[in-house]
């Protein structure tokens, strides 16, 4: 049976919006779901590295999967963000999000463990065992230790309940090696929105995105560009939102997109610590960066 592709085009990798006493605010995530649907967005992502998972107990990563989930209603799929550096708790986790209703699942690598090549075949293997949805493993290397080298996406894309990877690594070679070892039935979905156009030309079927949560037009454009082949305009549009991409990484993710939320006038609160807001000199970028507009309508070379 053909494997299922959770989505295609541009996702958000969508922010958990807090109070200012350092609740969730399932009041504003309830807008900001509906605030994507109406703005295009492809599929929503939620309770994972933008959303603050490590920082969200269970209760609360639950909730919110439970506010996203009942609030696009199927519109767009919602993809839970229910990885951890505990597979039983992942487990655990993606169990739950099942009952919930989610579309699919996003399971991070096991943080700080530096599990080994038997030991992360055997994590997701144990995850994907106990559930019936499509899975999506994350390779990001800069925060979890390890970069999952392609063996492991090829043995797990013999699972049934393994769809894809979002690749996170910066490694475009890569695309192409894992698209060469796992077929076209495994699915390729960028993890950095500087890479969204050579991902995608490798087959690549889109991005999760952080830029979404303030550009999710702009970023729909993109990925349909490179759906649609048309790799120049792409190309083009791709070079002019960098100043975005640049400003919105100048610090953490997800300090910078929170911040610049707030500019925006979208008030999805603050981080919850070990994170903290901008420095004053990367607030001002950000400032700089919300009040300028990102051309939508890329230019043609000439």
């Amino acid at each position: 049976m053909a494997k299922q592709v959770l989505f295609t085009g541009a996702g958000v990798a969508l922010v958990t919006p807090m109070r200012p006493d350092g609740s969730v605010n399932g009041d504003k995530l309830v807008e900001l779901t509906d605030w994507h649907i109406q703005n295009g967005t492809d599929a929503i992502i939620a309770c994972a590295t933008t959303g603050e998972a490590p920082t969200l107990s269970s209760p609360e990563h639950l909730e919110a999967l439970r506010v996203a989930i009942d609030r696009a209603a199927h519109r767009v799929p919602v993809i839970a963000g229910t990885g951890s550096n505990a597979t039983t708790h992942a487990i655990t986790l993606s169990k739950e999000a099942e009952k919930l209703g989610a579309d699919g699942l996003l399971l991070v690598s096991p943080y700080y463990n530096k599990a080994t090549e038997a030991g992360l075949i055997a994590h997701y293997t144990a995850i994907g065992d106990q559930v019936h949805l499509p899975c999506i493993v994350y390779n990001v290397p800069s925060r979890t230790g390890v970069n999952i080298p392609v063996s492991v996406y090829q043995a797990l894309s013999h699972h049934p309940n393994f769809c894809g990877v979002k690749e996170a690594s910066g490694d475009i070679v890569k695309i192409a090696r894992i698209r060469q070892a796992c077929g076209p039935e495994f699915s390729v979905w960028s993890g950095n929105d500087d890479q969204v156009v050579p991902v995608m030309a490798l087959g690549g079927h889109g991005i999760i995105s952080v830029v979404s949560n303030l550009y999710p037009e702009t970023m729909v454009r993109l990925a349909a560009l490179c759906m649609a082949g048309r790799y120049r305009e792409a190309a083009n549009l791709q070079a002019a939102l960098m100043p975005a991409i640049d400003a919105l990484f100048c610090e953490v993710n997800p300090i910078p997109i929170k911040a610049a939320l707030r500019l925006s006038g979208l008030d999805v609160g603050h981080c919850r610590l070990p994170l903290t807001d901008p420095t004053p000199e990367h607030l001002e970028l950000l400032k700089q960066m919300v009040g300028a507009t990102v051309r939508t309508e890329p230019q043609e070379n000439h």
